[in-house]
């Protein structure tokens, strides 16, 4: 039986005369004892006297609640189509699968979060193109921003050091001072897991290989498992013009990214590269902040996977085809419960015509919002028909790192959720489709995820 750090109710029971067990009272006698001969000994000069203590001195962890996220608990689901379906029955077969505990967007990334993320990719070009000041020494790490000297973009001194920023004069529209967005780069780095923990099994071949350990590489260098990529950031605009053939969506193609009227709409233009690099800055956002507070765990921000996704779409609901539970996709009073494309084309009769707030419509029963509709989601697992014959039962992932010069057919990422532009079948919980990772269109966006450190939230 599992104890968490509070009394037992039977042991205070016996102690004020209350029938109970005896046998979980010496059980909670014996606990406290030990625990104070661990004060003890830790007490007496900081020494552990011989005896098996752990590490003294440890600082005291607690997971707070991300802003702007949900838990998920951990549970168990018939991932898969939830009802008959004959057509797509050997692409998403049902399966029952467990994932652990995690935390959740409890809305999809809007323009606004995201524009967050392309300014400071601005303005760190601009800090290092003014030098001085705007960056710090850190010793063998080299240079880092100083985020704390403000940028003087209207300073003489400064405008001819950062005119390389903005569109040359030739390529101004109306002669529009703006930023080129061909600048916006954002440089990271990540460590491949997966290929670190491949197994070498020449040295069973042959046993008096040389080889230094078990990997491929050896350990003498780890370099080889740190990755490195250069993604531009800035979202595809145009995505309105060229998803559409003979549709007139230049307004919004103009206006959406930018303009404040769209602050709280699902970011779109935004391909599955983009969705990673965007995780990444996030947890650098964080993890910076949290360094800087004397906090040392590094807690990481992701695009969930596929099984993640489905689970916190369903929101406890086994076994229904939407996230409100269905079999409908209008409420009883005949109106509709997400922003897709019903009646072959009335776009407006869910009270949307392209995307809409994204807090539009009630969330599921775990806090989510628009999990069915308005955009579908970018998942972190590749695409394979066959995916759900070979992937674990346990926290399932399928991944595979497409390189630029690879197959198209090796390029598919799983999205999720259906669109505003979609048809009632695709805003199904267990329906599975897909889009090419260098890809960005107007009806795809994105959240975030983060791991959830621990058993489950009682042990806190």
């Amino acid at each position: 039986m599992l104890y968490n750090n509070t009394v037992d109710s039977t042991f205070i029971g016996y102690v004020f005369g209350i029938p109970g067990t005896l046998k979980r009272t010496k059980h909670m006698k014996n606990l406290i004892i030990a625990s104070l001969a661990v004060l003890l000994l830790s007490s007496c000069g900081g020494g552990n006297r011989g005896q098996l203590v752990g590490v003294q001195g440890r600082e005291k962890w607690y997971q707070a609640d991300p802003y702007g996220m949900v838990f998920i608990p951990q549970g168990s689901f018939n991932m898969g189509a939830s009802d008959q379906d004959v057509p797509y029955s050997q692409i998403a077969q049902s399966k029952t699968v467990t994932v652990h505990a995690f935390y959740m967007d409890n809305t999809e990334i809007t323009n606004n979060e995201y524009r967050q993320f392309v300014y400071w990719v601005r303005d760190s070009l601009a800090h290092r193109l003014l030098g001085g000041d705007h960056l710090l020494e850190e010793g063998e790490y080299g240079e880092r921003i100083n985020w704390r000297e403000r940028i003087k973009w209207d300073n003489e001194e400064n405008v001819e050091t950062l005119a390389e920023l903005f569109l040359p004069e030739s390529e101004r529209y109306y002669r529009r001072k703006e930023i080129d967005s061909r600048k916006m780069n954002f440089e990271y780095y990540w460590i491949d897991l997966k290929e670190a923990a491949q197994k070498d099994y020449s040295r069973d071949r042959d046993p008096g290989s040389a080889s230094l350990s078990n990997r491929p590489q050896g350990r003498t260098d780890r370099s080889v498992y740190i990755k490195k990529d250069i993604i531009n950031v800035y979202p595809d605009t145009l995505s309105w013009i060229h998803d559409y053939t003979f549709s007139f969506n230049d307004p919004i193609t103009k206006a959406y990214f930018w303009h404040p009227a769209y602050d709280d709409y699902p970011v779109v233009g935004v391909n599955w590269k983009q969705a990673t690099a965007f995780c990444v800055w996030r947890t650098q956002l964080l993890n910076s902040y949290l360094e800087e507070d004397g906090e040392t765990y590094v807690q990481d921000f992701r695009l969930p996977t596929e099984s993640e996704w489905e689970y916190a779409s369903r929101g406890g609901l086994a076994n229904n085809p939407y996230p409100w539970g269905g079999p409908y996709t209008r409420n009883s009073n005949g109106c509709f419960l997400a922003n897709f494309k019903p009646l072959r084309g009335n776009y407006i009769d869910d009270g949307g015509f392209y995307t809409v707030k994204v807090t539009s419509y009630f969330p599921n029963d775990y806090g989510l919002y628009c999990m069915a509709g308005n955009v579908a989601e970018w998942t972190s697992n590749a695409y394979d028909n066959s995916a759900y014959n070979f992937i674990h039962d346990l926290n399932p992932d399928y991944q595979y790192d497409a390189k630029d010069n690879d197959a198209p057919e090796l390029k598919k990422k799983i999205v999720r959720g259906g669109s505003w532009k979609d048809v009632g079948y695709f805003i199904q919980t267990g329906t599975r489709n897909f889009e090419y990772q260098d890809t960005s269109k107007s009806y795809i966006g994105f959240r975030c995820v983060m791991d959830f450190l621990g058993r489950d939230k009682s042990d806190f």
